[in-house]
């Protein structure tokens, strides 16, 4: 029988991956749970014997304002909104450090095993957007290297696109700049492009959450392999928030995900859950309670199959 393997992937952002969508006014509290929910979801990493990958917004490492402007890229973008700038935005807000800045919660991931400090990008970088650019998107990288080596004295090789936008060009640019583990979309007609921001598209896959409307989600892991270029880790689901008004949802979302697993293990195939910590924000302890549920049956399947957990970097001895 064919090795199984999950894999889960953070989008780790706080505001930074929100400044563009959501005011930081009155934030403090769902960022103060999403902050709380970091050491949370560590320790049942821990218990359940997980590898993780979580992609960090390299920003999220500076203390505070004025160290945030000491890591600044050499080139920065020049999107045609100036909406789509972490840089513009910040300059012209005042927004509470503690919406932005980690670099503790970090420096907590990095100390336990297991966890890999992914990238995802420095300023929450949208490659897709116009008047974004190469040479930019590459300095944005740099920059996101230099913090990381800097503050947790690592090397990064997995990469998360912002906004799951990305292109030919800027995986060639990401592989050149030592990132050899990209997660990508799956191949549903309402994952392609997703920049365009399309409403039937945002329908499919927030119903696809819920009942089947496309592709599997699994899939073999020669399906993996290298090419010219990194290694392609496409996402199988993302966990969605916990909806309190609508129990109905929640349950559903979540036999979803666990008869995608199921069938994953069965198959002998790779399935890859990711979320942003932040969504943690609003209902803590019933996100929480869901997560556990989502490990105790990858702890069956473990037993049952022999799945194995996988951060986005451990593929690189096998594939």
């Amino acid at each position: 029988m064919r090795k199984s393997f999950f894999v889960i992937s953070l989008d780790f952002e706080l505001h930074w991956g929100r400044f563009d969508k959501v005011s930081a006014r009155g934030q403090e509290l769902y960022y103060a749970r999403a902050r709380e929910a970091v050491p949370r979801l560590l320790d049942l990493f821990s218990e359940f014997d997980l590898s993780v990958t979580w992609a960090t917004v390299g920003m999220l490492l500076a203390e505070n304002r004025e160290e945030w402007r000491t890591y600044h890229p050499s080139i920065q973008p020049l999107f045609n909104s100036e909406t789509y700038s972490a840089y513009r935005w910040y300059e012209r807000n005042t927004t509470p450090d503690s919406l932005l800045f980690a670099p503790d919660l970090a420096k907590r991931i990095a100390s336990y095993p297991k966890q890999e400090i992914g990238c995802h990008t420095h300023s929450h970088f949208y490659t897709r957007e116009a008047g974004a650019c190469n040479e930019s998107f590459r300095a944005d990288l740099q920059a996101a290297k230099c913090i990381v080596t800097e503050k947790l004295g690592l090397k990064m090789r997995s990469l998360v696109f912002p906004r799951n936008q990305y292109s030919p060009e800027t995986i060639r640019i990401a592989g050149e700049e030592g990132f050899d583990f990209l997660r990508t979309n799956p191949e549903d007609w309402y994952w392609r492009d997703p920049h365009d921001n399309q409403l039937a598209k945002r329908l499919f896959r927030t119903g696809d959450s819920m009942v089947p409307l496309g592709r599997k989600t699994s899939y073999p892991l020669d399906k993996m392999r290298f090419d010219s270029g990194p290694l392609k880790v496409p996402a199988s689901r993302f966990f969605r928030p916990f909806q309190p008004k609508v129990p109905w949802i929640n349950h559903m979302k979540l036999q979803r995900i666990m008869q995608e697993m199921s069938l994953a293990a069965h198959l002998g195939e790779v399935y890859h859950l990711w979320w942003h910590p932040h969504n943690h924000g609003h209902y803590l302890e019933e996100t929480l309670v869901e997560v556990r549920k989502v490990l105790n049956h990858y702890l069956q399947l473990h037993e049952q199959y022999g799945m194995e957990s996988m951060s986005m970097n451990g593929f690189g001895a096998l594939v």
